[in-house]
């Protein structure tokens, strides 16, 4: 049986998942977290087997949780569920050690498929992904500007493409207005960017915010 801890902020797509999950006899949900804090709680006993992490949770970022993770007695393999498009974000959390990402347009069957390999060992990346990943080993120069980007600037810049005022943003990752605001210039420093107008412009032209259909 694997040992499931489902963690989302929203109460209502936890129970949507919890509810996907139940078809599964071999996958059993021993927990759930609606924040970064819950998460390390869920799975400090160390007999969580799988870990289905939403990619923006309220509190420390998912590349910090997933570092923290490390060290649980026994950490859980973390596969990260997200809306965002998988080109950039998922990158950078398979480097920061999460075992897969998968975005929440696949299929009930896929998820299930997803946290069974996790929890074999194995890594679980699409095939684009992986794609994605073996190019950034052989090139050198010619990333996105936003490749330049720290993990946690990189969040911030996210929620920031995606029209996040800078006091939400500042509560969803636990810090101050103060600091989202120093993340915003270097942001717009390192990138070459002018306005927070400029930043929602790229995080859309770059896929790293969904587009909103008209």
């Amino acid at each position: 049986m694997i040992r499931l801890v489902v963690a989302d902020d929203h109460p209502v797509v936890r129970e949507g998942l919890k509810h996907v999950i139940a078809c599964h006899r071999d996958i059993q949900v021993v927990g759930e977290a609606e924040d970064a804090d819950g998460v390390l709680h869920a799975c400090a006993s160390g007999d969580v087997d799988v870990l289905l992490l939403d990619v923006s949770m309220p509190g420390a970022g998912v590349i910090e949780t997933i570092h923290r993770l490390k060290a649980v007695r026994r950490p859980p393999g973390v596969l990260v569920l997200s809306v965002h498009p998988e080109r950039h974000y998922a990158k950078r959390v398979i480097k920061a050690g999460a075992d897969g990402y998968l975005t929440k347009t696949h299929s009930p069957s896929a998820l299930a498929d997803a946290i069974r390999q996790v929890h074999a060992g194995r890594k679980y990346v699409t095939s684009s992904l992986a794609e994605e990943l073996a190019l950034d080993l052989s090139r050198g120069g010619g990333l996105p500007a936003h490749e330049s980007l720290s993990n946690r600037e990189f969040e911030v810049l996210v929620r920031l493409g995606a029209g996040g005022p800078t006091s939400e943003i500042a509560q969803q990752l636990g810090v101050s207005t103060k600091t989202v605001r120093t993340y915003r210039a270097r942001i717009l420093e390192k990138m070459g960017l002018k306005s927070t107008a400029e930043i929602i412009l790229y995080a859309v032209q770059h896929e790293l915010v969904p587009r909103v259909e008209g």
